[in-house]
């Protein structure tokens, strides 16, 4: 290879190494997808990794527990009428967690139509909802705990049980409060304007993505905790 031709293919690789760093230095995105939300699956997908260790501890506990495990039913029940209905409070917080996944769905599709206005309300009716249900599983709690149910003993069955009850609906219940933050935090933003300002929605988005992640993992927690 002669001298000149060295020096055009080191003065290629100079330019090619040029292109990138402009390129980032630019915050040149090569796909459509932000850093925000791709932030946000990786964190949903790390904490998936945690629920899912505190649902198999649950298991293992239960398999393990030498005294009977304690009745649901009759446990999560409330007294309507004189009549015992079993699980009616845990229902009822179900489907408002679940309602609020659907308003806001809801919000994020309004705020790709930059309505301002609809996406606020919904996500107004959203953080109403995941209140309601904050305020039902502290009831939930006052309930059991009133009767004798705590981490480290019960009056149904096994002591087991109230550690990983606890434990489990505690840590799910501190995300619906991050939720509950994130989602007032959007909220202003949107009734500001600042959105508008920046010329993206992708906020809205992201604190949906991480509401549909709280959701869902209620329903795993439901159906380990209170259903089998």
């Amino acid at each position: 290879m002669t001298e000149h031709q060295q020096a055009a293919v080191a003065g290629g690789r100079r330019s090619a190494w040029r292109e990138i760093v402009a390129d980032f230095s630019r915050d040149v995105r090569t796909y459509p997808f932000g850093w925000s939300k791709a932030m946000m699956w990786i964190f949903i997908l790390s904490d998936l990794f945690v629920f899912g260790g505190f649902l198999a501890a649950y298991a293992g506990a239960r398999m393990a527990a030498t005294q009977p495990w304690p009745d649901r039913g009759h446990v999560f029940s409330l007294t309507i009428g004189g009549a015992e209905v079993p699980l009616l409070l845990i229902a009822i917080m179900t489907f408002i967690l679940i309602s609020s996944s659907g308003t806001v769905a809801l919000s994020v599709a309004a705020s790709h139509e930059r309505n301002r206005s609809k996406t606020a309300a919904l996500l107004g009716l959203t953080l109403v909802l995941g209140a309601c249900f904050l305020g039902m599983q502290a009831y939930e709690w006052t309930h059991l705990i009133h009767e004798g149910f705590l981490p480290s003993s019960n009056p149904a069955g096994a002591s087991q049980f109230g550690a990983t009850f606890f434990m489990i609906t505690g840590f799910h219940g501190t995300h619906v409060v991050i939720g509950l933050i994130f989602l007032a935090r959007v909220l202003l933003r949107v009734l500001r304007g600042y959105y508008d300002r920046i010329g993206t929605w992708e906020q809205v988005e992201v604190a949906g993505l991480y509401w549909h992640f709280v959701d869902l993992v209620w329903v795993f927690i439901f159906a380990f905790i209170y259903l089998i």
